[in-house]
């Protein structure tokens, strides 16, 4: 007796006719209603892959596997540029600034500057003496050298003037103290750069601000006009290059003797030139470190400007074992 085989069902919902047997109408209910549950499971499974692809930073959309913050080599391994910064070597990448600012608040992640005693005339004879403290209150006592210090710590009077990068010192109590001689009125913002290390080993890198005030007749002084060069001991000094806003370009400086390029700068923390940007108006603070090693006596730094405005950029060289500051007014349209 012949027994009729299984036949394969076809995609119009059919059974494909085979020897000894007939095609046959299937239940239609039941194929379409395995369908819809196939469908699901494969867009749950697409979804699935398409999410992973996405946490990993590859092929999502507007990513192309590039992280989105990079930083300065200390604006580098340490940026200075607000929470957080990082050193490169080399390129876009290499001492190059976000278009993060910092120095705007006395706290961030959780640090807090907090002064013990600040100068409040004019004149030397005065030091300026903080701490950091941590989230549980407590001073912080363990911090990363980066370029050379563990605490640097920039001070300017709030029209731009007044440029100082100095180094305190700490006590075992986690006290920092620098003699600071603010030798004008008026209001000066002090940031304390730095990278913090807890006990566990992580570092968190921090630029914290705070204001000094200094009683007496204030007069600010107007921000010298926009120019790519300034003289300093009789030192001419350049720089070129443009920064844009949400783009990381190249800034060069070159100092020059006799109408030629210096190619014998000195090392300065670490590193051939150490550029600070000031924004007017908040004194949001960049903090850029070059690249390792000038070309042609150009000293390469790369800068991402954080928004439009006026800046003033205070680049530091060393020279015949002089630190030198030239100072530029920088206007990003």
């Amino acid at each position: 007796m012949d027994h009729e085989e299984e036949m394969p069902t076809v995609p119009d919902g059919t059974r494909a006719a085979g020897a000894g047997g007939s095609a046959g109408p299937v239940d239609r209910s039941t194929l379409r209603l395995g369908l819809t549950v196939g469908g699901l499971v494969l867009a749950l499974l697409v979804g699935f892959g398409l999410g992973r692809i996405g946490a990993n930073g590859a092929a999502a959309p507007g990513n192309p596997g590039v992280p989105s913050h990079t930083h300065a080599p200390g604006i580098g391994p340490h940026d200075h540029s607000g929470t957080g910064t990082g050193d490169g070597d080399g390129g876009p990448g290499t001492g190059q600034a976000g278009a993060e600012v910092g120095g705007l608040s006395l706290s961030a992640a959780g640090l807090t500057l907090a002064p013990v005693s600040a100068p409040t005339g004019v004149g030397a004879g005065q030091e300026f003496r903080f701490r950091v403290l941590g989230a549980d209150r407590r001073p912080v006592t363990g911090y990363a050298v980066v370029h050379d210090k563990p605490m640097h710590l920039v001070v300017a009077r709030r029209d731009l003037s007044g440029y100082q990068h100095l180094h305190p010192t700490m006590a075992p109590d986690g006290t920092w103290q620098v003699p600071l001689r603010l030798p004008e009125p008026g209001v000066w913002r002090a940031y304390a750069d730095f990278t913090a290390v807890d006990d566990a080993g992580r570092q968190t890198a921090a630029t914290l601000g705070v204001d000094l005030v200094v009683a007496g007749d204030y007069r600010p002084r107007p921000l010298p006009a926009a120019a790519r060069e300034a003289t300093v001991d009789g030192y001419p000094v350049t720089y070129q290059g443009t920064p844009q806003v949400g783009a990381i370009q190249p800034l060069l400086f070159r100092v020059f003797a006799d109408g030629t390029p210096v190619t014998a700068l000195e090392p300065y923390l670490g590193a051939y030139g150490h550029l600070v940007a000031l924004r007017e108006g908040d004194l949001g603070y960049l903090h850029v470190h070059p690249e390792p090693q000038p070309a042609g006596g150009a000293v390469k730094f790369w800068l991402a400007a954080p928004s439009p405005g006026r800046y003033r950029l205070f680049f530091d060289f060393r020279l015949g074992g002089v630190v030198r500051t030239a100072a530029f007014t920088l206007v990003v349209p």
